[in-house]
């Protein structure tokens, strides 16, 4: 069977899930969770291979962790399905309604988007994440996961299809490609028609990858350069404890801190501390003249660590005039992820609010909190950085598209 083959039997499935009850679907999704746990040891099993294979090609710590499930990550994953079925049914929500003068009845109510399409590296946890989320907002889904995690991916695959079988849906409803490698995910890209929308998660060159190549529309979750801005006034201890876990939580995610902005004001006071605690758990500090200053163990910041996403214990950091400097600096490097404003100033917080074009923008909380799990969405899809249809944490709503329902008795338009 081919990659486009394959497409064709999740567009065809895809029809029955849009009238499914939300019934059917909450029991679907609790069977995949069911079977998530049974099958532990072969996911696990399947997932050691899948590590060996990156130890021994050089993959780098912080991708080798996001490839890894364990039986922790497992449950979690389990877990975050039973919190999507716990989540109201987005489909037949009414946005809108009106009634007209003619008498027409107006509702725009959402519908699935039809087949959602994900390409994704090194990150099989996206494998259920997306699925569950796609599966409850009535679409089906075509993954191509990546070779990093091929293993994992097939005994993942494995147990969707048999929950939605055991429930009494088509297994047809999820479809892998990774059969067909790169060949896979330019099928998928070329499948206008077929696939409804396109999801690529993973390194920039990825998703410039299928920005650029896809023929299908695009929802774009871009690369994270998050920013934090440490204001004069903010409080030391606030400033110490939200760094470190921006950075150091799970640095290889896209909602991990890479850019520290400090005023100069507190330059000498505070960044000592907070670059301490970093350095204490291993965390290389790239800093301009003025934080080596007060820090020489940093070493020498480059143009290029303005706008890298290091996906590893690396920090730039940069102590600025102030407010309008670190505005100015997160509008020339920032990715439109997250960024951040350390501050006990009620008018700098709703400015940096107001002024910072992102898809998150915080005061005083971590770097960490961007992602669906966090903001109640069960799971998410992805973060989106874009403007149209999505931005950021993208979970069940985000999955549909809406039409209008008219109802009439009989007007013609005159």
């Amino acid at each position: 069977m081919s990659a486009i083959e394959k497409i064709k039997l999740a567009k065809t499935a895809s029809a029955s899930l849009a009238i499914a009850s939300t019934i059917q679907k909450n029991d679907a999704l609790e069977q995949i969770a069911n079977l998530l746990v049974v099958s532990e040891k072969d996911i696990v099993s399947a997932n050691l291979k899948d590590l060996e294979r990156a130890k021994s090609e050089g993959l780098s710590v912080g991708l080798q962790d996001r490839l890894m499930l364990n039986k922790d990550r497992i449950s979690a994953l389990a877990n975050s399905i039973r919190e999507i079925v716990a989540l109201p049914d987005p489909i037949g929500e009414l946005v809108r309604g009106m009634s007209l003068p003619n008498g027409l009845k107006l509702s725009e109510v959402r519908v699935p988007f039809g087949v959602v399409g994900a390409i994704y590296e090194a990150r099989p946890n996206v494998t259920v994440d997306i699925s569950a989320l796609a599966l409850k907002s009535g679409n089906a889904v075509v993954l191509r996961g990546g070779t990093a995690a091929e293993n994992t991916n097939i005994a993942l695959v494995k147990v969707l299809q048999q929950g939605l079988t055991k429930a009494g849906l088509s297994g047809d409803l999820v479809q892998t490609v990774d059969d067909f490698g790169r060949d896979g995910a330019n099928a998928m890209m070329a499948a206008r028609g077929l696939i409804d929308v396109l999801i690529p998660r993973g390194s920039a060159g990825l998703i410039k990858a299928v920005v650029e190549e896809s023929k299908v529309p695009v929802i774009e979750t871009g690369d994270g350069v998050t920013h934090l801005f440490i204001d004069e006034s903010a409080n030391p201890e606030w400033s110490v404890e939200i760094v470190h876990n921006s950075k150091v939580q799970r640095p290889a995610t896209c909602n991990a801190l890479e850019t520290l902005l400090v005023h100069e004001s507190v330059a000498k006071s505070i960044l000592p501390k907070v670059l301490s605690k970093l350095a204490e758990s291993g965390v290389t500090i790239h800093g301009d003249d003025a934080t080596r200053a007060v820090f020489p163990a940093a070493v020498a910041a480059e143009e290029a660590d303005w706008s890298a996403e290091y996906y590893s214990l690396d920090l730039a950091v940069k102590v600025v005039s102030g407010l309008d400097q670190a505005l100015q600096h997160i509008a020339k490097y920032s990715t439109h992820h997250t960024e951040v404003i350390i501050t006990d100033s009620a008018t700098n917080a709703e400015r940096f609010l107001a002024e910072v074009d992102s898809a998150v923008v915080m005061v005083n909380a971590a770097t960490r909190f961007t992602d669906g799990g966090q903001f109640g969405f069960g799971a998410e899809v992805g973060i989106s950085t874009q403007k149209l249809h999505a931005r950021g944490p993208m979970g069940l709503s985000e999955l549909t598209s809406t039409k209008w329902l008219v109802r009439g008795s009989g007007q013609t338009r005159i």
